[in-house]
Parts: C-alpha cells; sequence; structure tokens
C-alpha cells in the first residue's frame, strides 16, 4: 500500500514537471522564434540572376491549386522562369487547373509531363524523376502544390542558393486551412507548433531541416546524390535530400522568411492520417528525440498536469496555475505568429479558439506515432520498414 502510495506521486510529480518544463520550452519558443525573424536576409543581390525552373508534382484537384500555382508565376525575378509540373496519369484532375492556369498566364513557360512515373513506394519522387528531364535550367526549385508565396520569395530563394557553401535552400511555412474546420486545425498545429518548435530546433542547433516547402537546389548538386530517383523509397524525402547535401559538405540554408501552405483535410479522418504520417516521419528521424518532444505540448500536459497536483502532495491551485500560465504562453507565441502572418501574401488569420483544440489533437497524434507502421499518403497506403524506408501496403483509399 505504501509503495503504491508513493509511486502514485512520483508518477503525478514527473506528470507536474513535465508540464512546468513544457511551459519553460514555450517561452524559449517565443524568444527565438522573435530573434530568429529579427536577423538579416543574408544575401546580396547577384550580379547575374540565373534562369530557374520551378519544379512542381501534382496530385489531385486541391482547392486552390490554380491560385496557389500562380503565386510562383507572379514572381519580381529578372531572369527567365519555366514551371515544370507533373501527374502520374493523364486523368489526373490536376491536369484540369493546370490548363486552366496556362490560359490565364500565356506569357508563361509552363511544362507538364503526364506520367507514368517512375517505380518506387514514393510517388512524389517517382513523379519528380519522370518530369525532370523538361527542366531546361540549372538552378532547380521543387516545392509542393500546396505552397504559396510571395513576389519576392524566388529572388530570395535563389539569393541564398548563389552564397559559397550553400547546396540548398528551404524555406519555413505556416498553415491556411481552405477545405473547412478540420483543415484550419491543421493550419493551426503547423502555424503554432510546427513552426515555432522548427525554429527552436535550428536556433540551438537540434535540427537541420529541408523541408518540401521549398528545396532550392543546383543541378549539379541533385545529380550528385543520385538525383530524384535515388529517394523513390524514402518516407522522409525531403529531409533525405537536405541530408545528402550535408553529406557534400554543403549547407542546406533557412532564410528568415515564411510561405503559407495550403490544407485541404476536409475531414478528422483525413487530417488524422495526414498528420500522424508527418509525426511517424519525424519519429523516425529524430529516434528517442522523439519522445522527448513531448515537452512541446504545454497545454495537454498542464491538463494531465492539472488533476495531479493534489496526489503529488502539491497545493491544489497550482493545477489551475498550470493550465492557465500553459495557455498564455501559447497564446503569446500564437500572437507573434499572427502578427508575421499579417505580411504575408496568401495567409489567413486563423480564430484562437483553435488553440485548444489543435493542441490537444496534436498531443494525440504525437501519443498515437509511438507505435504507428501504417501510413497514408493522399488515399496510398504505406508501411514504414524501417531505416526511413517505405514500401506499399494495399490498395489506395477514397479518401
Amino acid at each position: 500500500m505504501v509503495l503504491s502510495v508513493i509511486l502514485a506521486r512520483a508518477v503525478a510529480g514527473l506528470v507536474v514537471v513535465l508540464a512546468l518544463v513544457a511551459i519553460a520550452y514555450q517561452l524559449a519558443a517565443l524568444a527565438l522564434l522573435r530573434r530568429f525573424f529579427a536577423r538579416a536576409a543574408g544575401a546580396a543581390a547577384p550580379a547575374h540572376w540565373p534562369a530557374v525552373s520551378l519544379l512542381k508534382p501534382l496530385h489531385g484537384a486541391e482547392p486552390r491549386l490554380g491560385a496557389n500555382l500562380a503565386s510562383f508565376l507572379a514572381q519580381d525575378y529578372p531572369a527567365p522562369v519555366q514551371m515544370v509540373c507533373g501527374v502520374n496519369a493523364l486523368g489526373d484532375p490536376a491536369v484540369g487547373a493546370l490548363k486552366a492556369l496556362s490560359a490565364r498566364h500565356p506569357g508563361a513557360h509552363i511544362s507538364l509531363s503526364t506520367g507514368p512515373r517512375q517505380p518506387g513506394a514514393n510517388a512524389k519522387m517517382g513523379n519528380c524523376a519522370a518530369f525532370y528531364p523538361l527542366a531546361r535550367h540549372d538552378v532547380l526549385v521543387l516545392s509542393d502544390s500546396d505552397m504559396v508565396v510571395g513576389r519576392d520569395y524566388l529572388a530570395r530563394v535563389v539569393a541564398q542558393l548563389l552564397r559559397p557553401g550553400v547546396g540548398a535552400v528551404s524555406c519555413l511555412y505556416v498553415g491556411r486551412g481552405d477545405a473547412g474546420v478540420w483543415s484550419r486545425i491543421g493550419a493551426a498545429i503547423i502555424s503554432w507548433q510546427t513552426m515555432p518548435n522548427m525554429v527552436l530546433g535550428l536556433a540551438l542547433g537540434m535540427a537541420r531541416p529541408c523541408m518540401g516547402s521549398t528545396i532550392a537546389i543546383r543541378r549539379e548538386v541533385l545529380e550528385a546524390i543520385g538525383g530524384f530517383g535515388a529517394f523513390a523509397d524514402i518516407l522522409a524525402d525531403d529531409h533525405a535530400i537536405g541530408a545528402a547535401v550535408h553529406g557534400c559538405g554543403l549547407e542546406v540554408a533557412i532564410p528568415p522568411m515564411l510561405l503559407v501552405h495550403a490544407g485541404a483535410e476536409g475531414s478528422a479522418r483525413v487530417l488524422w492520417r495526414q498528420h500522424l504520417r508527418w509525426a511517424a516521419t519525424v519519429r523516425d528521424l529524430a529516434g528517442a528525440g522523439h519522445y522527448g518532444s513531448v515537452v512541446t505540448h504545454a497545454l495537454a500536459l498542464a491538463l494531465l498536469a492539472a488533476p495531479c497536483v493534489a496526489v503529488a502532495g502539491l497545493p491544489a491551485a497550482w493545477g489551475a496555475g498550470l493550465v492557465a500560465a500553459a495557455l498564455a504562453v501559447r497564446l503569446a507565441l500564437a500572437g507573434d505568429v499572427a502578427r508575421r502572418m499579417k505580411r504575408l501574401d496568401g495567409a489567413e488569420q486563423l480564430p484562437f479558439w483553435l488553440l485548444p483544440v489543435a493542441d490537444i489533437f496534436a498531443f494525440a497524434v504525437f501519443l498515437a506515432s509511438w507505435s504507428a507502421r501504417k501510413i497514408d499518403w493522399r488515399g496510398l497506403p504505406l508501411t514504414i520498414t524501417g531505416s526511413g524506408r517505405i514500401a506499399h501496403s494495399g490498395a489506395p483509399s477514397n479518401d
């Protein structure tokens, strides 16, 4: 009996300590976020701007696909720009959106590959490998179809890429929900949790990210790391490309700028699958560090700690105090991000009432990711086979 009481107090005390550490983590994230975006861009305009091939793997009809792609054509960039798009089949609904885009921008240089994609479990990399031969220029900027950018995007990214010692450039991003409340919850997770966590990891040297939002790379570097085909069975293809660039002794630069990710998750099920895939990917990349990231979930831990304070022998007021402190610091961080989003082309403000919902949803995904082996990529079931690799695991779903 005495042992069980001691054990219960120890567990309750641990939860309280974790909540306190998580609140301190949020304060650190807020401070480092402000410091990161206060940095100068760090790249002067080059004497000669190179021509660029924008690479866009497409899949399906996203809610605002045409407008998202159009933001990449509306660039203040003083050199030729080619957009190379690819789908895995001629009947993909994205083809219609691309044809409409071409009609609205008759002067744009847009190329399309209709497949078939090259073999491999990673359909995105198979798509990229198939349309890569259409790219005419030696500066390549790969980005996901659901990204939205400002008019200065390409100039800022290319200026970074031309710095000595830089082998690739990637960009942080915030979220926008284009398919109702569930997509807005996903956008809140990205904006108020994922992005600040990435900034903290960068600032502390704990992360060397390379993200699908943008991978700008020179042709010779891409071919030196094996081309897109080398990542055809890799789950985290963006991270793997970055790691390969680092392996060549080159830097992956992350400039102090934000893009917008347009979420299209129209249901709780689709949102869950999307974020579980991301969380399982991080788990495989970070190893034990993923479990330590429990301290990034301040509000959820404070809610768990509230009933534990009495068991731990602490004053009852501590419970409410922990929840209030966690909520206050989370709202402060969300407010800081919201102010930055006001200056972004294509961004939309998220209501703060989404924050507790998003935080609890993200914590549930984090717990589920501990054991997840089956994941979903846009309806394609995949199995994580180990060492960051994936394999097909069934017929595509209709979600």
